[in-house]
């Protein structure tokens, strides 16, 4: 089994046969964020080393700086054609290798020819029914089941839930902030006035427990340029998390902080839930955002209103939910009525 650990400065790989090989990979996690990831999350630089060992692994641990344009698109047509992997993923990957070359070997790649593109199936999002929704929100225990109450009544992805900070909670003017979401884009939603009360609450708890902390509290987690920039910002009220781990974990520096919960941790709990509730839809965390786009067209309110909303870049992918309410076929009748 081959295993990749990374240091501050290279990259090593762990054969079977127990045997180390280093690729001279300089600024690899500490250096590279010093300049690129500043503006990506904690889950996408997860993402690109994934892809990054892969494609090292993949080509049988050649050095990355002795590959180029030609083994990318190698690797990119067998995920294609070989793992049947959605278009998503090879993008995924495609962007990993690009920021390798780019940022970590200063070797940024030419024009990608020849790769089998994966096919991008039309699906429709699977949405509940209002009381559907409802219902497995009722199931759930406390976090989680304001967690996925801001999901269906903001449009959130559970990743977005999951990282709100006491900050990004705005009573005065109605509305969450959503920071660094997908495409690092912010953006604001609705916060629903049914929460506010339990908003409050949790709010006032989070304050209490950051106010009776003997000494230096643990800090929060934050993007790495801003914690560069204010190096005590983990520790400043605003910054912490609404739904904070219970446990403390070391970030790459060694230091001891306090990450969100665990998103894995609400999609269970979801998942368990809607099975509780009897619904038989492959219904998931992110039908919640499906759901509160569906019902806002079914109102009446502005598919732009909508698109600014969920954040989408590109008004089509927004319009899909025109497919799940059937505008497309307004006013047209079967032959049987």
């Amino acid at each position: 089994m081959t295993r990749l650990v990374f240091t501050s400065k290279i990259l090593f790989i762990h054969t079977a046969k127990g045997n180390c090989y280093a690729p001279d990979i300089q600024a690899t996690r500490s250096a590279a964020c010093n300049h690129s990831y500043k503006h990506y999350s904690l889950r996408t630089e997860k993402t690109y080393w994934y892809w990054i060992r892969y494609f090292i692994r993949f080509h049988r641990l050649r050095h990355p700086r002795d590959m180029a344009e030609a083994e990318v698109a190698q690797l990119l047509t067998w995920l294609a054609t070989h793992k049947n992997v959605a278009a998503a993923t090879q993008n995924q990957a495609l962007n990993a290798l690009v920021f390798l070359y780019k940022h970590v070997l200063q070797q940024p790649l030419q024009h990608i020819d020849g790769i089998a593109r994966a096919k991008k199936p039309r699906k429709l999002p699977v949405v509940l029914f209002h009381e559907e929704a409802i219902s497995v929100i009722a199931q759930l225990p406390p976090p989680h089941r304001l967690i996925a109450s801001l999901m269906y009544g903001a449009g959130l992805r559970v990743s977005e839930a999951c990282r709100l900070r006491i900050k990004d909670v705005d009573f005065n003017l109605h509305r969450l902030v959503i920071r660094s979401s997908k495409g690092g884009k912010d953006r604001t939603t609705l916060l629903p006035q049914t929460l506010f009360t339990e908003l409050e609450e949790l709010i006032a708890q989070r304050t209490h427990q950051h106010a009776s902390q003997s000494g230096m509290p643990a800090p929060v987690t934050l993007l790495y340029a801003l914690a560069r920039k204010y190096p005590n910002a983990g520790c400043a009220l605003a910054w912490q998390w609404l739904f904070p781990s219970e446990s403390l974990c070391q970030d790459d520096d060694g230091r001891w902080v306090r990450h969100h919960l665990h998103i894995s941790a609400v999609q269970k709990a979801v998942k368990k839930s809607i099975a509780a509730a009897g619904i038989h839809k492959a219904a998931s965390c992110h039908s919640f955002r499906h759901t509160f786009a569906t019902q806002l067209l079914r109102q009446g309110t502005d598919i732009r209103t909508v698109q600014e909303l969920l954040g989408h870049t590109d008004l089509n992918t927004t319009k899909i939910y025109t497919h799940v309410l059937g505008q497309d076929f307004a006013g047209v009748r079967s032959p049987l009525g």
